[in-house]
């Protein structure tokens, strides 16, 4: 992508080209904490399939901007818009902004989540909350704020056989413990259950609910992980595949996710992890 270094393998215009098709057509779609990494390329991904994406973020709104410019130069439509979805005044005065400006939201990609690692004996009650507040409430208060408004806008089969689509984003390690990163495991064990909580009380209103959980994904946030080779090669024997993620990899399932094409999926987590939750180190024996 252009001038952004989140690893994706195509410039948008090549990526409009991809999306000729228009999956997502005429719909809305906010993807939150897209201003770099797995969320920037999801927003690149949305918008050329045809939605209207909102690029929400919290810090450098200059970055978020820049990628708006390029989705628009590019023939897309988007437009950023600051919040920390963290605070609920902040996550509803964001969706009614939407709603003003745009008429609805048919799309939620609940991105936006960060760490703050540390031993558990060091850990910090702020350092716990921190990851808390952003990685499961957040995913919350936005879901939450989605449904209210698919609920109130009603039906719009022209664009959707759902009335709205809701995509959490996970980890591997909602099923893979992880030693140092406690507080970020445990946000990403509720997500996987509040997720499919929501599926099942929505599923009857036709909200769908789903979840991506990357494994090793080349992003900034961890860029020490890969950076180098000999820091690549450890990291690969944790990924049967043979390779590490890009930012692309989660995009395109998003995309299949927010469609019609998986109309009859919900309440269900989709592994992009190359095999990560298979355990290679079990492929020789326990």
């Amino acid at each position: 992508m252009t001038g952004t270094g989140t690893f994706n393998q195509y410039t948008q215009p090549e990526l409009m080209q991809h999306y000729d098709h228009r999956p997502l057509d005429k719909q809305v779609a906010l993807v939150t904490g897209a201003n770099s990494g797995i969320g920037e390329g999801v927003a690149r991904h949305m918008a050329a399939a045809g939605a209207m994406t909102l690029i929400n973020c919290v810090t450098h709104p200059e970055a978020a901007d820049a990628i708006v410019a390029d989705i628009r130069q590019a023939g897309g439509q988007a437009m950023s818009i600051m919040a920390d979805v963290s605070k609920e005044d902040q996550v509803q005065a964001m969706f009614a902004q939407i709603v003003k400006e745009h008429g609805t939201v048919d799309i939620l990609v609940n991105n936006a989540g960060w760490q703050k690692d540390a031993a558990f004996p060091e850990m910090t009650l702020q350092q716990w909350q921190a990851v808390i507040d952003v990685n499961l409430t957040g995913q919350f208060l936005c879901a939450r704020e989605a449904v209210r408004e698919f609920l109130r806008r009603g039906p719009r089969p022209e664009v959707s056989v759902a009335l709205g689509k809701i995509i959490c984003m996970s980890s591997v390690h909602q099923v893979i413990p992880w030693g140092g990163h406690v507080n970020y495991a445990s946000s990403k064990g509720g997500i996987k259950l509040m997720m499919e909580s929501i599926a099942q009380e929505m599923a009857p209103q036709k909200i769908r609910c789903n979840a991506i959980a990357p494994g090793a994904i080349k992003t900034p946030i961890n860029h020490a992980a890969w950076a180098t080779p000999d820091a690549e090669k450890d990291l690969l024997t944790l990924i049967p595949y043979g390779r590490v993620g890009v930012a692309q990899d989660i995009a395109r399932a998003a995309i299949w996710l927010a469609s019609d094409e998986s109309d009859y999926l919900t309440g269900t987590t989709m592994f992009v992890d190359g095999g990560m939750t298979l355990y290679p180190g079990f492929s020789q024996g326990g």
